[in-house]
This record gives structure tokens, C-alpha cells and sequence, in this order.
């Protein structure tokens, strides 16, 4: 039987469900996939350690790793080749060894593209604003300008990055597609938003909480999330509670894992029966 060995590097990712996602959809396709997680917190390193760990699973024979918060910018330095995407993006999620080399790729931006078109076909994406602008902001951010975004701003807890991305997108999509704007602004910007985009790490089973307050929150505004685990977060909690439309980051989790599973094993993965399962596995309590 042919076999794979694949894993997950990530801060916080003992709730993760990609293990059971791929290892379930390769027995599916007939084939063994072990899929491990090499969690920074348990395993008690820095993210600046991600080099080392994806050293290591070269070594060991690893077909392909994931990379998640907060390791997708720092990965790169350590990599020997990137997808045209994932370099312009700045951002990896998914490294996969192939002829000695470690090739970095980012499923991320069709992950959430996917999703996007699927949950939320006919939402007006006039002005978005987007919180979070690490590896996963970046390649979200570059999935609804791709969509047709007519205005995205940008807030995060370092201005510099929000910045930085922003200026990046503007280079690609064209001047005032994307703009930054201080953290202390999302309250003023959401009041004139068509949606919210939330894409860091708060909502996690490791880092709960809101990211901005539920009163900013109002009938006519939609909101999609990133985080997948739990699937039902904090803040798309409050947004039911205010009359918004919803995204939960079921659907992002699973095309982009699908995406990753081709790039590990050449295979074709079903993604409607992934998603099936994301919803089983999700019913069960981390």
C-alpha cells in the first residue's frame, strides 16, 4: 500500500482536525497518510524553531508538512523553493519535499476563496474590513481582491505590517484597493462596512475571546471567520445574535487541506465529503 508521512508545525494545535481530515480522506482514496502534530507550545520552542522542525522532517523521511500560526513568514527563510504564489504572498501554509528540496506553497488564498463563494455568494464586498494581517490576513486579503473587493482596509495589532501588506496589495490589485488603518479605528470603520473579515488567532481553543467588541456589530454587516476550532467562535456568536450573516472557517479549512492533500499525494480529494466530515468532527467537543 502506498503510504505517506505528513505532518502540522503551529503554536496551540492539539484541537486541530487536519490530521483527521487527511488521514481519513487518504484511507478513502485507498492509501496510508500519517499525519503528526508538532506543537511549539508542547514541544516547549519558539516559532523561531520552525526551521529546525522542518529540517528534522526532511530528515526523517516526511512527504510534506502544513504551517500554521505563527510560523507561515517564518518558515520561508528555510525553505529551498516557492510557488509564485506563496511568494507573493510572503506566506506558506504548506512546504511539501520533493527531490531533496522543500518547496513552500499557500492553499490558503483558494481555501478561502472557495469558501467564500460558496457560503456567501451574493454578499456585497464594496468595503471590507479585514482584522488580522499575518500569513493567514495575507492570503485572505488576496482572495477578496481576487473576488472583486472594491475597497479592503487592513487593521492589526502592528501597524507596520497592516501597512506593509497593504501596500503590497495596492502594487498588485491596483491604488486604493487596499488601505491600513489604527486598531483604535475598527469601530468607525465597521459602521460603514459591507463585512468583516476576522483572520487571527483570537476564537481559538488556545486563545478564546472576542476581537472586537459585539457592539460594533449590526444587522446588514456579514462576517467570516478563519478559525474552524471551535467551528461556532465567540465573535460568530455575537454576529448571529446582531442579525449578521456568517462565515464560519469550516469551509476555508477544508479546501485548503484539500489542496494540500494533492500537493502531498497527487491525489484528488472529494471536498464535499471532507466537508461532511469537518461537520462530524466539529459536533465533538474539543
Amino acid at each position: 500500500m502506498t503510504s505517506y508521512l505528513t505532518g502540522l508545525i503551529g503554536s496551540g494545535i492539539g484541537p486541530s482536525l487536519s490530521p483527521a481530515l487527511h488521514e481519513a480522506e487518504a484511507d478513502r482514496h485507498g492509501v496510508r497518510l500519517v499525519y503528526r502534530t508538532l506543537d511549539l507550545d508542547t514541544l516547549g520552542v519558539e516559532p523561531e524553531a520552525v526551521g529546525d522542525l522542518v529540517r528534522a522532517a526532511r530528515l526523517l523521511g516526511f512527504d510534506g508538512l502544513n504551517i500554521t500560526h505563527p510560523c507561515k513568514q517564518l518558515v520561508i527563510e528555510h525553505l529551498d523553493e516557492l510557488s509564485p504564489e506563496a511568494a507573493e504572498l510572503g506566506a506558506v501554509n504548506t512546504v511539501v519535499f520533493h527531490g531533496g528540496r522543500a518547496v513552500g506553497h499557500n492553499t490558503d488564498v483558494t481555501g478561502f476563496a472557495k469558501a467564500f463563494a460558496r457560503g456567501l455568494p451574493d454578499a456585497p464586498t464594496g468595503d471590507i474590513v479585514q482584522l488580522g494581517a499575518g500569513g493567514a490576513g495575507a492570503a485572505v486579503a488576496h482572495a477578496l481582491l481576487t473576488l472583486g473587493a472594491d475597497r479592503l482596509t487592513l487593521l492589526d495589532t502592528d501597524p507596520a505590517r497592516a501597512a506593509a501588506l497593504a501596500a503590497a496589495l495596492d502594487t498588485r490589485f491596483g491604488p486604493g484597493r487596499a488601505v491600513s488603518a489604527p486598531p483604535a479605528e475598527a469601530a468607525d470603520r465597521l459602521a460603514r462596512a459591507d463585512g468583516l473579515v476576522h483572520a487571527t488567532p483570537t476564537g481559538m481553543a488556545a486563545h478564546p475571546g472576542l476581537p472586537v467588541p459585539a457592539d460594533v456589530l449590526r444587522p446588514g454587516l456579514w462576517v467570516a471567520e478563519v478559525v474552524y476550532r471551535p467551528l461556532e467562535t465567540a465573535l460568530l456568536r455575537a454576529a448571529r445574535a446582531a442579525g449578521c450573516r456568517t462565515l464560519d472557517g469550516g469551509g476555508m479549512a477544508v479546501f485548503q487541506a484539500a489542496d494540500a492533500f494533492r500537493l502531498f499525494t497527487g491525489l484528488r480529494p472529494h471536498t464535499e465529503r471532507m466537508l461532511a466530515h469537518l461537520a462530524d468532527l466539529a459536533a465533538t467537543p474539543a
